[in-house]
This record gives structure tokens, C-alpha cells and sequence, in this order.
């Protein structure tokens, strides 16, 4: 099933996405929804982040080919990171090109959605706590990020955290597609399968440490290829099986 976030008539709520149409839920989707019998065409709906996260736990290189890229090795345990709420926005929202930052990336990543307050996962178990998956852009303010000691700073602008267009719960994210289009041109691709820490593992690890809750959501790393951009640009995350994340880049 794909459930959306969306505004209507001036009004903001959690939906379900069936065909051409959206049906409105009477509160957000994780443990348990119902139906509260209005529905909307799906092209007259504005669709917001899919999630309202209270935070992103981000993992840094976690495809091999993208640590190499970066040339400052291969962490031997997911490498984390937050990234605060203030940093979402939805799909065909403006990224803001921020006046303190000289060079802007995108990152493609394949997002994990959150269903149930949890900790101390037992590897195995985070099929159970998994809500569902969405398209994510990781955006950097790379010369921040490199110049900085670790990364907060140069991760957690408003708008660095593009999400959307929906949250699909009927994917097997073992070995999907992950890829990023500049103005059209492709630029990441990469499969899942190719992620050095799988999702079970990351979430294991991430809640040995932290609580994770509904909303949450998990980060899984970016393919080679990620670079630049500029004022007026288009950048397009997809995630096969899930869908296309637009955004532009604003000033």
C-alpha cells in the first residue's frame, strides 16, 4: 500500500493512495488507521513528506564504491548521524541553496519508515518494527561537511532532508534500484544489495543506543556519484518500486 501525507481544501492529513484517487485517514497510518470516508483526486492534492519525523539517523558510507569515492575509508561499523526535523521537506518543495555554503550535493538513498516505538532489536527483528520505505535526498553542504570536525553542521540546513513522494509498505528492499537524475541526466545507480550494512543490521545497531519512533526515519547511505548543484536545478531521486522524489534547487 502507498500512504501519503497531503493537503487539501486547506487542510492537512495522512491518506492512502488507490489508483487515481486519495482516501483520507482519520490520523497517521503506524499502528493501526482507519478510513474517514472522504476522498480527493489525487491530482487536485498537494502532497507533503510522507512522515513527520521526531529525527533521521543517517548512516554515512555505507556503499563501498561511494567510501572509496570519498577517500576517508571503510567503516568497519555504520558510521551514524542525525539529522533534525527541521531539515524536511516534501516532493517539489524548493531546496534552499543556503549563503553559507559554496558547494551543494544531492545524495540518493533508499529511506526507511518507522512503525513502532522500539529498542534493542534483536538482529532478524526489524521486519516487525519496519512501517514502510520512501525516497530520500541526503543534501550536503559538502565544503561545510569536509570543513567542519564531524558532520552536523553541513547535514542539518532546512531542506536538507527531501522525502516522498509517499511510503510504500509492499517492498522487499533486499536488492532494489537506487539512482539520482541532475536535470534529467542520470548520475547514482546502484542496488541495495550492495549496501555494506544491511537495514536489519542498522536498525539492530542503531537502537542498542536510541529509541526509535513511529515517524522515524532510517537513512541507509548513498551510491557513487553524488556532486554538485546549482540555483535552478532539478534533482530527481528514485527508488524502484517505491517512486521519483522531485525537487528543485532554490535560492
Amino acid at each position: 500500500m502507498r500512504f501519503c501525507r497531503a493537503e487539501a481544501q486547506g487542510e492537512l492529513f495522512y491518506g492512502i493512495i488507490e489508483g487515481d484517487i486519495v482516501a483520507r485517514l482519520s490520523g497517521a497510518p503506524y499502528e493501526g488507521y482507519a478510513r474517514d470516508g472522504r476522498v480527493y483526486d489525487l491530482q487536485r492534492v498537494k502532497l507533503l513528506a510522507p512522515a513527520e519525523p521526531s529525527k533521521i539517523v543517517a548512516v554515512g558510507k555505507n556503499y563501498l564504491a561511494h567510501a572509496l569515492e570519498m577517500k576517508e575509508g571503510v567503516p568497519a561499523e555504520p558510521l551514524l548521524f542525525l539529522k533534525p526535523s527541521t531539515c524536511v521537506i516534501g516532493p517539489d518543495d524548493a531546496i534552499v541553496y543556503p549563503r553559507l555554503s559554496k558547494r551543494l550535493d544531492y545524495e540518493a538513498e533508499l529511506g526507511v519508515v518507522i512503525g513502532k516505538r522500539c529498542r534493542n532489536v534483536q538482529p532478524g527483528g526489524s521486519a516487525g518494527v519496519i512501517f514502510g520505505y520512501t525516497c530520500l535526498n541526503d543534501v550536503t553542504a559538502r565544503d561545510i561537511q569536509k570543513g567542519d570536525p564531524q558532520w552536523t553542521r553541513g547535514k542539518s540546513f532546512d531542506t536538507f532532508c527531501p522525502i516522498g513522494p509517499w511510503i510504500e509498505t509492499e517492498l522487499d528492499p533486499a536488492c532494489v534500484q537506487v539512482e539520482s537524475r541532475l536535470n534529467g541526466e542520470l548520475r547514482q545507480s546502484a542496488k541495495t544489495d550492495m549496501l555494506i550494512h544491511s537495514i536489519d543490521r542498522l536498525i539492530t545497531y542503531i537502537t542498542a543506543c536510541m529509541t526509535l519512533l513511529p515517524g522515524d526515519i532510517v537513512a541507509t547511505g548513498t551510491p557513487e556519484g553524488v556532486g554538485p548543484m546549482l540555483i535552478g536545478d532539478v534533482i530527481e531521486v528514485s527508488v524502484e518500486g517505491v517512486g521519483i522524489l522531485k525537487n528543485t534547487v532554490g535560492a
